[in-house]
């Protein structure tokens, strides 16, 4: 369970999110949509100790992100929405086995996680490649497959499905919703619901760093007319 209490975070003198409380519970899908500058992505930072509170906490599993870092960052794994911030090799097959390597696991199972999370965003085969020669939409989906190869208990994704053709935006979905089914958390930051509004058990909406609404999905979409994010049954 990721669990954010009273949480307040500041860039300068700029309120960012403030005072936000939120629970994702185990194996629940949800997807937080609103505006930019609405908070969104400093909020989701927060969950594997990226950012740290001004004011209030984050706990994972009960854990205070803070004081837990590494734990946190174990239990939760994170895709930025520029993929490039992630990425710490050349190769793809490197990078990807990157996270599993610093878990002490052996080589098998090293290859094996790289080699699933590879097929899950239909890279298989690619493992030599350089991240340089991708194009952008390949590039976001290594940084997909970096954070699957974790398998986390929890996985937070900043508009993951950016930038990329609809082939790849069917895999991810199918990938997504196969976590969800095995009682993966899932927190996708988006503001285009097309492909994801049937997976999400709940809808969040963010407007000026404060929660503007909070909806079962997908009975309460109509509430997104408040943050002025376009309802995908349109």
């Amino acid at each position: 369970m990721i669990e954010i209490r009273g949480l307040v975070s500041r860039y300068g003198g700029v309120v960012a999110v403030d005072g936000v409380s939120l629970t994702v519970g185990d194996g629940e899908f949800l997807v937080l949509v609103g505006p930019n500058g609405s908070g969104k992505t400093t909020l989701v930072r927060h969950c594997n100790a990226l950012l740290e509170p001004d004011e209030g906490s984050v706990l994972v599993d009960g854990r205070n992100v803070a004081e837990n870092p590494v734990a946190a960052r174990t239990s939760v794994g994170m895709v930025f929405q520029h993929p490039r911030d992630q990425f710490v090799a050349a190769t793809v097959g490197a990078d990807v086995a990157f996270g599993p390597e610093n878990l002490g696991l052996d080589r098998g199972e090293i290859d094996r996680r790289v080699d699933s999370a590879l097929d899950a965003v239909n890279l298989d085969g690619r493992e030599d490649a350089t991240i340089s020669s991708l194009s952008g939409g390949e590039q976001a989906r290594v940084a997909i497959a970096g954070a699957l190869a974790m398998e986390p208990d929890h996985l937070v994704l900043d508009e993951p499905l950016a930038g990329l053709d609809q082939a790849a935006r069917e895999s991810i979905v199918d990938r997504l919703a196969a976590l969800h089914a095995d009682r993966t958390s899932v927190v996708v930051v988006t503001h285009d619901l097309r492909d994801l509004h049937r997976l999400a058990d709940r809808v969040v909406g963010m407007v000026d760093g404060s929660v503007a609404f909070d909806v079962d999905s997908p009975d309460g979409l109509d509430a997104l007319d408040d943050v002025g994010v376009r309802d995908p049954r349109c």
